[in-house]
């Protein structure tokens, strides 16, 4: 489902409603405008590179050239450096990175600037190519479009392709190459939606490209008298040209990172670099013959066979030059245009000798080979660069030298450097591609159908209101699907229960009349990435599962933390399901409270600290306290007939109930005889209406594959609806006086350092909502907000930060500092703050969805509750 703007002419929205019509419009579209903007990019850059040429004849070349360099190229970097940073380089770098959902924008913002600078640096006489640029234009213009369009992050990633597809289509009048790009680097995704917006794009973007911008690289006006042969004596000199070009491209490559370093050792500003790379270019090219002030001249001269070897190899080792001066510099421009370059003058010296020894082809075959071979080797991509130059000359000759020179060459430099330049360049900048989007037992396959839960707890539509709270009051659900003759009319949660009641509605209203109609839903077939999007987009607890309008099922957040834990713990067996667990012991405070916190206890010292949170909780909410002890025994054993010894079990709760009377606040207790802990904790929950678990955490290696908290807490947190808080008590180490460590104990209660990340998320808002009944103990407290940016974002939004802080200074009455922080890491981040400031408490909001697989990965909680020694209270919403 997606949501349209209202703006939008009704029967236009509800055509396009259906998700593969609404990505045809978008192809269409973005296929237009790249195509026109391929066309003025070309058309601007050939009118100032003329400018240019001609300035450098009428005014002394060495002074025109440089000149022209460094004022265009300081223009161009300072227009990137305050209107958008993310329009340096060729752009293929940021598009991977947006592909792989990292913080980088792409927007109607990022292709303006890349158009308007683009033009500025070519036009400078950096010797880089503005096809790249256009494949940065046509993905920025996607990804605007997703954000006028909201779509899931599937749709959006395969509209972005598209662009990126049609940027390069408009680029080369290459709409097959712009498909394979799509396929071979970018999403390596064959689906059908994936292949049909790619190819709808490229097409529509090539063929506005060519006709109002005429042949991009002119090689059919230019080649077509000129006839191509291949004979297999010619066979080990394309296999010498694909090695050549293989070894030449892996050294371009490392000179292009090389490049970029130095540049950033140099810790010069952007627009200084590019004026620098611009003058320097200039001053190079000022010596050289004329026809390397024009790059599609020096291109020309070396396909038409009219270049000398002595020429060429000054072209091939000037431009090889002048490409890692250009690029390091971050100027904006594409390396496709050089590497054709390059490898048509290494083609052409190879076509020579080739020429001398055997004197069957011509040198110019060899240059036109010699392209694709190079651009093979630089990009990773051989089956593209086999298509762009058979698409630039439609000559079937040059297939099979293609297939050989590319081949070889890709393979010879991934034998020398693995990976794609893009990744490399990537990672340059901070972010690291996974090495496999797909792993074995991944949730990317899953469907809705896997998710959900077909048995489902219903209403009817013409229940009364009097009989919904009923049903509420039985359930431990916070939500119903509304059924009327077996079709799926509504949703009624307890919000819209509420709302009811502040409207005074007489107890036989029906709930027709209340609930949300036309819910939002999904069906069967809908892809997890779907089901995640609409949950956090619509900020929804449950998604029916429908065929037609019959419900099937229906997905709660409950369920999607389930499957992950399943797919992370590795549990393929199916473990025989343990016995219900038995009370032996139990008592009743009065019910007066508005609901009701569990505290499991297990350890008599760590006990007291843990109730004195809960009671502090307790009293912020009216809650009542649920203690509870849980006695494990063997599977073997029956816990209704096995006798167990329960004074020590006693003892402690006499303690909890103790508490709870210097507290004032009601507690209950029970014992607990069962097979599995976290298995009574769960029936616990069901029995006693719970709302909120409290209990600790050791921050400990986990014992077994696949466990990230413990066998206990990992299960709750995939199954326990209710609000989950985990705390892991913070330890000091005492020294004796010979060095030796004495076993660590327990930090005590009076915590007067206590430090907040917050990360934007609905548990964020949770954790600081706790945050003041936990500090209220305490007078002397001093609470610190931080969140931790990339370095990479120039001007971090601190909103967050400021709203947190008032919060919290208006409930505690203290001041609360902000402590904005830029790092890469951000559990390296938190554990340094929290060990320069000494922090008592580290209070974190766990994300929803995906807890455990960021936790496997050595994400947030457990990286920061495992560095640091003070308490970590991790807090984490009800789910469903």
């Amino acid at each position: 489902m997606t949501t349209l703007p209202v703006s939008l002419p009704k029967r236009f929205r509800q055509w396009l409603l259906p998700r593969r019509r609404l990505a045809i419009a978008e192809a269409c579209l973005i296929g237009l405008v790249s195509g026109l903007s391929a066309v003025l990019l070309k058309q601007s850059v050939g009118l100032f590179g003329s400018w240019r040429v001609q300035a450098s004849l009428l005014l002394p070349a060495s002074i025109a050239l440089p000149a022209i360099g460094l004022s265009l190229g300081l223009l161009c970097g300072f227009i990137i450096e305050r209107l958008s940073s993310e329009a340096t380089g060729s752009g293929i770098p940021q598009i991977k990175g947006a592909l792989a959902q990292f913080p980088i924008t792409l927007n109607l913002r990022v292709a303006l600037v890349k158009l308007v600078s683009s033009i500025l640096s070519l036009s400078a006489g950096l010797t880089l190519g503005r096809q790249g640029p256009t494949v940065h234009i046509g993905a920025a213009i996607a990804g605007q479009m997703s954000h006028w369009v909201p779509t899931s992050p599937d749709h959006r990633r395969q509209m972005i392709a598209a662009g990126a597809g049609a940027g390069l289509a408009a680029g080369f009048n290459a709409p097959l190459a712009g498909i394979l790009f799509v396929v071979e680097e970018l999403l390596r995704d064959l689906s059908n939606l994936t292949l049909g917006t790619a190819i709808l794009a490229s097409f529509i973007g090539a063929v506005v490209s060519r006709l109002l911008g005429g042949r991009s690289l002119d090689l059919n006006l230019q080649l077509t008298d000129l006839s191509s042969g291949f004979s297999a004596p010619e066979i080990p000199f394309y296999v010498l040209l694909g090695v050549l070009a293989g070894l030449l491209g892996a050294l371009f490559n490392q000179g292009l990172l090389a490049s970029l370093t130095l540049y950033e050792r140099l810790n010069l500003r952007l627009p200084i670099r590019i004026g620098l790379a611009g003058m320097i270019c200039g001053c190079v090219v000022a010596l050289l013959p004329i026809s390397f002030r024009d790059n599609n001249g020096l291109r020309e001269l070396l396909l038409t066979g009219e270049a000398s070897w002595q020429f060429t190899s000054v072209a091939f080792v000037a431009y090889f030059i002048l490409t890692l001066v250009s690029y390091g510099s971050g100027a904006p421009g594409g390396l496709f245009h050089p590497s054709l370059v390059l490898g048509a003058a290494l083609g052409y010296l190879v076509g020579v000798a080739q020429s001398h020894l055997l004197g069957v082809g011509l040198p110019t075959s060899y240059a036109l080979a010699g392209m694709g071979s190079f651009f093979s080797a630089v990009s990773k991509v051989p089956i593209t660069a086999i298509v762009i130059v058979f698409e630039m000359t439609t000559d079937f000759n040059l297939v099979l030298p293609l297939m050989i020179s590319c081949v070889t060459s890709y393979l010879i430099a991934d034998k020398l450097a693995k990976g794609s330049l893009y990744q490399r360049l990537l990672e340059l900048k901070g972010y690291t591609l996974p090495t496999q989007q797909l792993e074995k037992g991944s949730l990317s396959g899953l469907k809705a159908s896997d998710l959900m839960q077909p048995k489902v707890e219903t209403l009817a539509s013409q229940m009364t209101l009097d009989e919904a709270v009923r049903a509420f009051s039985r359930s431990h659900h916070r939500g119903f699907p509304v059924l009327d003759n077996g079709e799926l009319v509504g949703i009624i949660t307890q919000t819209d229960l509420a709302n009811a009641s502040q409207r005074q509605l007489p107890g036989d209203t029906t709930i027709s009349q209340i609930m949300t109609p036309q819910p939002i839903t999904v069906i069967p077939v809908d892809p997890l990435s779907q089901v995640l999007y609409l949950l956090n987009r619509y900020k929804l607890s449950r998604l029916p599962v429908i065929e037609g309008r019959k419900l099937v099922g229906i997905i709660t957040r409950a369920d999607i933390i389930r499957a992950e834990a399943d797919q992370l713990s590795g549990d393929d067996q199916i473990e025989s399901r343990p016995e219900p667990s038995y009370v032996v012991y139990q008592t009743h405070a009065p019910a007066v409270g508005r609901g009701r916190l569990l505290v499991p206890l297990a350890n008599p010292q760590t006990a007291p600290i843990l109730l004195q949170l809960a009671f502090s909780i307790a009293r912020d909410r009216d809650y009542e306290i649920e203690c509870l002890q849980v006695i494990p025994i063997p599977r073997s054993h029956n816990p209704a007939q096995t006798s167990v010894k329960t004074t020590k079990s006693r003892r402690l709760l006499r303690m909890a109930e103790k508490l709870g009377r210097d507290w004032e606040i009601p507690v209950h207790t029970q014992i607990r005889v069962a097979h599995d802990t976290a298995q009574a904790i769960l029936e616990t929950l069901k029995e006693r209406h719970i709302g909120l678990i409290l209990m600790g955490w050791k921050a400990e290696p986990p014992t077994s594959a696949g466990r990230i908290f413990g066998n206990v807490v990992d299960t709750l947190i995939r199954q326990a609806s209710c609000d989950l808080v985990l705390v892991k008590l913070g330890h000091r180490e005492e020294q004796h006086d010979d060095g030796t460590s004495a076993a660590a104990c327990p930090l005590p209660i009076a915590w007067n350092r206590w430090l907040v990340p917050i990360a934007g998320g609905p548990n964020s808002s949770y954790a600081l909502q706790l945050l003041p009944a936990l500090a209220s103990h305490n007078s002397m407290t001093t609470i610190k907000v931080t969140q931790v940016f990339t370095p990479s974002i120039l001007l971090p939004d601190t909103t967050g930060l400021e709203k947190a802080a008032y919060y919290l200074s208006d409930k505690l009455n203290t001041s609360v500092m902000t402590i904005p922080v830029r790092s890469y890491s951000v559990p390296d981040a938190v554990i340094h703050l929290a060990h320069a400031d000494q922090c008592d408490v580290v209070v974190l909001g766990a994300s929803r969805e995906g807890l455990l697989q960021k936790v496997i990965h050595g994400n947030i909680p457990e990286a920061i509750a495992r560095g640091v020694n003070s308490t970590v209270i991790l807090v984490r919403g009800a789910l469903e």
